[in-house]
């Protein structure tokens, strides 16, 4: 897929990894409409795309939370008001929730599925028919390396992780022999501010707490920009699945030989 002159959504754009995307997209003369909940973060990545892209380059801003049905169902019309046509919808959006299972409130569990799962749902559903019109159109869905494996503390991010890769596998079949491909993509520790922006349950000790956040950050080392030249790449390649970084390599591949067991090894490598 040549980018340049092409018309992209990306939500999350605001901050790591979308604002990455948004930028690695402007540099090949991607148009962009850029969204997010964040509008300070939002406004800078803004910024930063004009100033990195080609003189003119059109980036339209749109203030956007991913769990309003409502917000989303009106986004493609502004999104074509501004640009004419969408041929790249980036479903990055997402947020991060720590604690066991048991510690987790149902409001909270049902707050994270809300954006990362029916976000991503509702962004893919709005877009489609936009899409579709396009000579050559592609969804790129954000999951996780915790849409492969699932870690103790994780139950409701992983649960929403595994859910976009599978609906982004299912719909990749459905629409074979259309315009539009799918991709979906596994980050790995990405250097982002997911983990330090997490909501945390309630019953989380605050000792337990400080610990895992010095594990997360630890974890998270790759740098968010190195991570979207991947992310873009493979969809200049068209590629189905991209696994960002060596950590996912390692993991995806460690998933395929141990399917039940891998946590018994990963438990030990990362101190847990």
């Amino acid at each position: 897929m040549k980018l340049s002159g092409r018309v992209a959504v990306v939500t999350g754009a605001g901050s790591g990894i979308g604002r990455a995307l948004a930028l690695g997209l402007a540099r090949r003369g991607c148009h962009l409409a850029l969204a997010d909940i964040d509008e300070v973060g939002l406004d800078r990545s803004i910024a930063e795309t004009i100033a990195v892209g080609i003189p003119g380059l059109p980036v339209s801003r749109h203030p956007l939370d991913v769990a309003s049905r409502e917000a989303v169902a009106a986004l493609p019309a502004a999104v074509l008001a501004a640009h004419g046509r969408v041929d790249l919808l980036v479903n990055n959006a997402g947020v991060a929730l720590g604690g066991l299972f048991e510690q987790v409130s149902e409001a909270d569990f049902d707050w994270l599925m809300e954006i990362n799962f029916h976000g991503l749902v509702r962004m893919t559903r709005a877009f489609l028919p936009a899409l579709r019109a396009s000579d050559e159109a592609r969804i790129v869905n954000l999951s996780s390396v915790y849409g492969l494996i699932s870690p103790p503390g994780q139950a409701a991010y992983s649960a929403s992780k595994f859910a976009v890769r599978g609906f982004s596998n299912a719909l990749r079949h459905e629409l074979a022999g259309s315009t539009v491909g799918v991709t979906v993509v596994h980050p790995g520790g990405v250097a982002t501010a997911i983990a330090r922006r997490a909501r945390v349950a309630p019953g989380v000790a605050p000792e337990e707490l400080t610990r895992r956040m010095a594990q997360a950050e630890k974890m998270l080392r790759l740098p968010p920009a190195r991570a979207a030249e991947i992310i873009v790449r493979a969809v200049e390649q068209g590629r189905a699945r991209v696994l960002v970084g060596g950590d996912a390599q390692f993991i995806g591949l460690l998933e395929r030989l141990m399917p039940v067991h891998y946590w018994r090894l990963l438990a030990r490598l990362v101190g847990m």
